[in-house]
């Protein structure tokens, strides 16, 4: 059994960790590639999730860096949280690391009362999208293309909660 580093909150010194872990993970992907004018929040990731009423999560790899990553925002219009930066290191994938992330995320959007969760993911994130599956997301109706710099179109996922307000 792989004993996971600690869960914590993101600083805004974690910038620049956080940027190489996404940037390893988009570089997987053929045409993928991270730029840094095209996440600005990624500056002070702390304090652009508090503005928005969210969290994000880090997970400090033992090495140093940044073992995986993820946040969520409110969507009140849609009585939803949003995940975004669902990332994890490929040392870490298969340990439970990006379970225990959801785990936080989900107690996030029960503690609100949110309906549902929701992300939107690049359609080349297949190994993403059955994790996805696995934890009860379903393919939502809808696509958006982002016009950045590798072209991504994105697909929608939601997961209805139990119990919601």
């Amino acid at each position: 059994m792989t004993v996971l580093p600690p869960i914590r909150p993101a600083r805004d010194a974690d910038s620049e960790p956080l940027a190489a872990l996404i940037a390893a993970c988009f570089a997987e992907y053929p045409d993928c590639h991270f730029l840094w004018e095209e996440f600005p929040e990624l500056r002070r990731p702390a304090s652009a999730f508090a503005a928005k009423g969210g969290q994000l999560w880090v997970v400090d790899a033992p090495g140093g860096g940044i073992a995986g990553s993820l946040g969520v925002t409110p969507v009140a219009e849609q009585n939803a949280v949003e995940l975004t930066k669902l990332y994890a290191d490929p040392a870490f994938r298969g340990t439970g690391l990006a379970q225990a992330l959801f785990a936080e995320a989900l107690a996030f959007a029960e503690a609100g009362g949110f309906a549902d969760i929701m992300l939107w993911s690049d359609t080349r994130f297949a190994r993403g999208h059955r994790f996805y599956e696995k934890l009860g997301f379903r393919r939502w109706p809808g696509e958006r293309y982002l016009a950045d710099v590798s072209a991504s179109w994105e697909i929608h996922f939601r997961k209805p909660l139990r119990g919601a307000a």
